[in-house]
């Protein structure tokens, strides 16, 4: 009966309220035990008497005595009783100064009954008190008297009242998260949407790590559905064109032998395109597991660069674009996978080649700042659309449709990886680009292999 949240928050605020009016009854029993009604009346008696005794040496003290039914004494101040009213009852003493006794306001004479009294200093020095006994009071007498109707009702108002509000208390911390497991539930199958944060603070901050957190999943689900598109179409030109040019070797349709090369080159060269696509799709999901061994050590970042440029040179000449290297002075080596910062510099060099027209230029340069070396190839392309900036390094993402007409360069896996690998070493990349100006990318690296504080 009491499995879910909603209930057993109400129970627990019905027993606390319970347990709360059960103590305030328990304190108002004790209290009017202590002190009754008859008590009060009692108290009034003996405080009117004490107001007409002007002096007790008179014989008024004995009139007013008979009138209010009280017994008034005089002591002195040691004690000793100069005068009373009822001399053949038991003897009372003069009450302690004690915090207990001016509490209670009782005093036992010699046989062992209560008095109660009002006491106080005269000009002389002594203590007049005024004494009646303490009236016997049955506790179910007082119970049913004085306590029981005004705290029935009371109690029954103020627990229904109670009941009222710990079911709103309930309902506003149950509902969101009722609402939270309706969304989930809803989830799976494509209908969830984002809830509003509501109900107490520590379940909207719930509510709002809910959202964010199917907003992580909804863009992962998507990417991987694009994913698998982008592979397929990047997938399907070539073994369209291996199938085709096999298809016709085998029927007999190529004849000559410089057809026959032809076709052989093409098949080579998309099985080639598919081996490439194959191994950049295992590097992106080594480097997504976090699965890449990366063999880390020492770098000298000049030779590292020099090795690019050397290698690109031949192809930066044929295509009349000039390319070069510039360092800083006293740069310090860089912990770092030296083959795989060589695929991430190759990849930046390869992708500004393919941009960069005839007449144009291509520079890599390095500085140390700040704990970390900044590696930035820059080229005087035609540039990226403003737009086009945050997607480059999205996987199949071809940024060259903005760059250079739409003429079709690879699969757009390139930039993903080099982003990739650069986040493996802790690093990260910005890019700077005007159309018609150029493009310059940055890439920093920490010395030691990880961010920088």
């Amino acid at each position: 009966m009491f499995s879910s949240l909603r209930s057993r928050l109400w129970l627990s605020y019905a027993l606390l309220i319970v347990t709360a009016l059960g103590v305030v009854a328990i304190v108002l029993i004790l209290f009017l035990v202590r002190n009754p009604v008859l008590y009060r009346q009692t108290f009034v008696q003996l405080r009117a008497a004490d107001g007409l005794v002007a002096d007790p040496s008179t014989s008024q003290v004995n009139l007013i005595a008979q009138a209010l039914n009280v017994r008034i004494l005089t002591f002195s101040p040691g004690g000793a009783v100069l005068s009373d009213t009822d001399p053949a009852s038991p003897a009372v003493p003069l009450p302690s100064r004690s915090v207990l006794a001016r509490l209670t306001q009782t005093v036992r004479d010699r046989t062992g009954k209560f008095w109660l009294y009002t006491l106080r200093q005269l000009p002389s020095g002594n203590w007049l008190m005024v004494a009646s006994p303490r009236p016997k009071v049955p506790v179910l007498a007082l119970l049913t008297d004085e306590l029981l109707a005004p705290l029935l009702e009371g109690g029954v108002i103020a627990l229904m009242l109670s009941l009222v509000l710990a079911l709103a208390i309930a309902r506003w911390i149950a509902d969101p998260l009722q609402q939270l497991i309706s969304a989930a539930r809803a989830f799976p199958r494509g209908t969830a949407m984002a809830v509003e944060p509501r109900g107490p603070h520590e379940v909207q901050e719930l509510m709002r790590v809910f959202n964010a957190m199917m907003a992580r999943v909804q863009t992962s689900q998507k990417s991987q559905r694009d994913f698998v598109a982008n592979v397929s179409h990047e997938l399907k030109t070539p073994l369209t064109s291996i199938q085709g040019f096999a298809q016709a070797i085998m029927d007999g349709t190529v004849e000559t032998p410089e057809a026959r090369t032809q076709a052989a080159e093409v098949i080579y060269n998309e099985a080639g395109r598919m081996h490439r696509m194959a191994l950049d799709l295992l590097d992106l999901a080594r480097l997504d597991a976090g699965i890449l061994n990366l063999q880390m050590s020492p770098i000298e970042v000049p030779a590292l660069l020099n090795g690019i440029v050397e290698k690109f040179t031949p192809l930066a000449s044929k295509a009349g674009v000039a390319l070069s290297a510039t360092f800083a002075k006293g740069l310090p080596p860089l912990l770092g996978d030296g083959d795989r910062l060589a695929q991430v510099f190759t990849n930046l060099v390869e992708n500004a080649l393919k941009f960069t027209p005839a007449g144009g230029s291509i520079t890599l340069r390095a500085i140390h700042d700040r704990g970390e070396i900044q590696v930035a190839v820059d080229d005087t392309g035609r540039g990226i659309p403003p737009e086009a900036v945050p997607h480059i390094f999205d996987r199949f993402y071809q940024a060259d449709a903005a760059r250079a007409g739409g003429e079709h360069h690879g699969a757009g896996l390139g930039l993903a990886i080099v982003h990739e690998i650069v986040a493996a070493h802790g690093g990260r990349i910005s890019v700077r680009s005007a159309l018609g100006r150029g493009t310059a990318v940055i890439v920093h690296l920490p010395l030691n292999g990880r961010r920088p504080l």
